[in-house]
């Protein structure tokens, strides 16, 4: 019985070598105790810098199946610590849905060749690198590319729910990577027809304090992360979506000239300032721009005076400087519940309003 087990082992194969019948040239590894996790993580590393499983193998003693194995951990592990975070969709989990959301993005249909703005000088090579080659988008494009973006951080999410590090596939691993490699691509190719509009604003903020590049590179990561937020089932378009964000986040980082809050009564103009990005049809853009400006004016001329200044010093508007609930309770002569109790309505407000009107809300 011990003798069949013996033959039953020898020809098992799952060993790296049939040890009744060697082949020729094959390398025996004998069995050793188990990689310890350190181990497993230097190996990993290694594979990371580019040296193959094959090397690591004749490195560690071992076959390349276990080698293999530890790299699969170890991009398990780093697969799962990252953040993957997508707008849902309804239309994500129907299959039949998929081609067209893969698709071909739609023609510009009825536009004029787009121009190719060279990127302003000095501008760091990967902001000059977005900046001019990429053509702006129009509402249809914009919503096909974010859909594509999401629906494929969806599929990468899927299969990263039925990741198991200890016995992590090279297929779903592969899958998981090309997924996201894509979605980045669609990624930057938003970002990339939208930096003019960073370029654009930051222009407009740029005072004796202030360095241009720099306001356009703090511009371009609010771009970014208005990218990854931005739902465009809802209909707004994304260039008022990111100029808001850009601009609140000006307002918040960037101290303003006092002749510049001197001349905006509410404090607020400038946060909903949209500045043209010389897309093709401009026409069409500032006249979306116009129309934006007289909802938002509209917006804020129903809030009441003590809700306009809540919500201009708690978030540093138009250049006001931030303050916290008590502070305000303090200045206004109320308790700081009543502030928040304040604040919570404005909000609600401006949210409400800016859905009668098609915009996008506020992201405060």
């Amino acid at each position: 019985m011990e003798m069949a087990a013996r033959k039953t082992l020898l020809k098992s194969p799952t060993s790296s070598v049939n040890l009744a019948n060697p082949v020729k040239g094959a390398r025996f590894y004998p069995r050793q105790p188990a990689l310890d996790e350190a181990a497993k993580g230097q190996i990993y590393r290694q594979w990371r810098l580019g040296v193959s499983v094959n090397v690591l193998a004749q490195q560690y003693g071992r076959s390349p199946a276990v080698l293999e194995r530890a790299v699969n951990q170890g991009r398990a592990h780093r697969l799962l610590e990252q953040k993957l975070e997508y707008v849902d969709h309804a239309s994500f989990a129907d299959a039949a849905q998929a081609p067209a959301i893969l698709g071909p993005m739609p023609a510009n249909a009825g536009k004029a060749s787009v121009s190719r703005a060279r990127p302003p000088a000095g501008l760091p090579p990967y902001l000059a690198s977005l900046y001019g080659d990429a053509p702006l988008l129009n509402r249809e494009q914009e919503a096909h590319l974010f859909r594509k973006m999401n629906y494929l951080k969806y599929r990468a999410a899927k299969v990263r729910e039925r990741l198991l590090p200890d016995r992590a596939r090279s297929t779903d691993l592969d899958s998981i990577e090309r997924f996201q490699e894509e979605a980045l691509a669609v990624k930057n190719q938003v970002i990339r027809a939208n930096l003019r509009l960073v370029v654009s604003i930051a222009k407009k903020r740029v005072g004796t304090s202030n360095n241009f590049f720099e306001l356009v590179s703090d511009g371009n990561m609010s771009l970014i992360r208005a990218v990854e937020k931005f739902d465009y089932s809802r209909g707004f378009k994304f260039s008022t979506y990111a100029s808001w964000a850009i601009m609140k986040n000006y307002a918040r980082s960037i101290p303003e000239d006092k002749s510049r809050r001197d001349r905006f009564v509410t404090g607020h103009e400038e946060m909903f300032e949209a500045a043209a990005d010389h897309r093709t049809g401009e026409h069409e853009y500032e006249s979306d721009h116009r129309r934006n400006q007289e909802a938002v004016a509209g917006m804020l001329g129903r809030l009441n005076d003590r809700e306009r200044q809540i919500l201009t010093n708690r978030y540093g508007l138009g250049g006001a400087s931030e303050m916290t609930l008590e502070q305000l309770g303090k200045e206004m002569g109320i308790t700081k519940e009543r502030v928040r109790q304040i604040e919570s309505k404005a909000q609600e407000k401006l949210r409400k309003f800016a859905l009668e009107q098609k915009i996008e809300p506020p992201a405060i």
